[in-house]
Formats: structure tokens, sequence, C-alpha cells
């Protein structure tokens, strides 16, 4: 059975091709949809789309993961700078999240340099465009790979 992986686009991201193109580029989320799609296919990997503007909607559907996706490509916008909710539905739905910005967050306003979320995520990757989608989609297909050690194992 092949891989289930949730992608999920926060707030604004419904926006993409249409606001601040020098930051975000010209694609459409759509058409970031439409590469992650293609991508998953030839990983024989199964993705599922998710995007909303509203906090809850995202919490609810982070809660929703647990059990039923293998992990997570999560695109917060903003909410990665100031949600606790959301940081706390990503905790509680002990699934493996990979936190992901289109811009470099770090070379943006200071209040972009915090994440909230990135604690309780497996990892980040931000200032890639539209391939760090992709990108998250391949770190949690390795890490899914890898070999697992119990504790007291040496690698």
């Amino acid at each position: 059975m092949p891989a289930k992986i949730a992608v999920v686009h926060g707030p604004n991201l419904n926006m993409l091709g249409m606001r601040e193109v020098g930051i975000y580029g010209g694609q459409s989320m759509q058409d970031i949809n439409d590469e992650i799609t293609a991508k998953a296919k030839q990983l024989n990997v199964a993705v599922e789309f998710f995007q909303s503007n509203c906090e809850g909607e995202l919490v609810t559907f982070m809660q929703q993961c647990r059990g039923r996706v293998d992990g997570v490509v999560l695109n917060a916008g903003a909410y990665t700078h100031y949600s606790i909710a959301l940081r706390d539905a990503i905790a509680a739905a002990q699934v493996d999240v990979v936190e992901v910005h289109i811009s470099n967050i770090f070379k943006r306003e200071a209040f972009r340099h915090v994440s909230v979320i990135g604690a309780v995520c497996i990892g980040q990757i931000c200032g890639f465009g539209s391939l760090g989608y992709i990108l998250g989609l391949k770190s949690l297909l390795a890490k899914y790979a890898e070999p697992r050690i119990s504790a007291g194992e040496t690698p």
C-alpha cells in the first residue's frame, strides 16, 4: 500500500500567483498541487490537499490526520509565527510533519524568523519556492525508508 501524505496550505496561499509575486512567484496553488500530484504519482505516493484561511479549520484537519495519513507537508503561512493552537494540534496528531515555506523566512521581516510550530515538526524547508513541497514529500518518504533502530542499538 502506498504511503499517504497530506499537503496542507495555510492562510493566503489560495492567492498564490496573484499576491506578492516577487516573493512567492507566479505559480498558483493549483499549479503547485499539480506538480506535487505528478511527483507523487512517480513515487507511488497517495496525496491529498487541504487549504484554509481559518486557524480552527487547520487545527481540526491536523487532528484528523492522526492515524489516517503517514505524514504531512505543511505550509502554515502566517500561523507558523504565532499559532500555539496549530502547534498543539501538530503535536497531538502524532504524525510526521515537514514545515515548508516558499520564501526564505529568515531573509524577511524579523517576526517571520520565529516558528512556533518548528519544535513539533521533523524538519523545515524554506526558500526554494514550490520545490520545497517536493523536498518535503521526498523527506517524508526517505524517513519511512530508514531502517528503524531500537533504543540501545548502534546505527
